[in-house]
């Protein structure tokens, strides 16, 4: 048996949720000035995402909604991964972003997954208290991937990641093959293979017996 985990933001979807939750609450400004210093990397990923989620304090729950109901796959996605579901192959997305925001993208699409591996904003009283929890919080995946792998029963080797950014590295880096979607320069160094496309991703798998074209 085979796990393959996506990253989200930028790899299954062009949409970032968080741009998405400060354009509907007003601070999308903000909110791109942390992520620009968190790509420089002159802030870690919790600070930023910690910092991001407090920008968001007292933002209702149903505007939350709003901003994720407009969270979307890219073209393909949702046709890939029928495809690996259906050759028998776990799919996992493993993401430092926010599982609503996931699993309305897959409920847009009509798809589902085997496992989401995400952060959570907290919500109480029907607003956001400003504070995030989840899995995901320092950005790390490869503790998270190594979990499903055992939960599923699929040796590490047997597993493939997904990703493009750096907080995609760790993952990649654990994985048995290394999968990079259009990866920054940092991380194409540490993939087997780079894909530039959703229908050259889909290909791959056809190729490599991951996805069975016979069923």
């Amino acid at each position: 048996m085979t796990l393959v985990a996506f990253d989200f933001d930028e790899t299954l979807s062009q949409s970032d949720p968080s741009i998405l939750l400060g354009r509907e609450y007003d601070v999308a400004t903000e909110m791109r000035g942390l992520l620009e210093q968190g790509v420089r990397d002159e802030i870690d990923f919790e600070t930023s995402l910690q910092e991001r989620v407090s920008l968001l304090e007292g933002m209702p729950e149903r505007r939350v909604e709003t901003a994720f109901e407009r969270c979307s796959l890219r073209d393909g996605v949702a046709d890939m991964i029928t495809a690996l579901r259906r050759s028998d192959v776990r799919v996992a997305v493993l993401t430092g972003s926010f599982e609503r925001a996931v699993e309305a993208a897959l409920e847009q699409a009509d798809t589902t997954v085997d496992h989401v591996v995400a952060n959570r904003l907290v919500i109480e009283n029907s607003a956001v208290t400003g504070d995030v929890d989840g899995p995901v919080l320092d950005g790390q995946k490869d503790g998270p991937l190594g979990e499903l792998a055992v939960a599923d029963g699929v040796d590490l080797e047997q597993t493939i990641a997904v990703g493009n950014g750096a907080t995609d590295l760790s993952m990649l880096r654990a994985a048995g093959t290394a999968v990079g979607f259009n990866p920054e320069p940092v991380v194409e160094q540490y993939c087997d293979v780079v894909v530039t496309s959703i229908r050259k991703l889909h290909l791959y798998f056809e190729q490599h017996g991951i996805i069975d074209t016979e069923r």
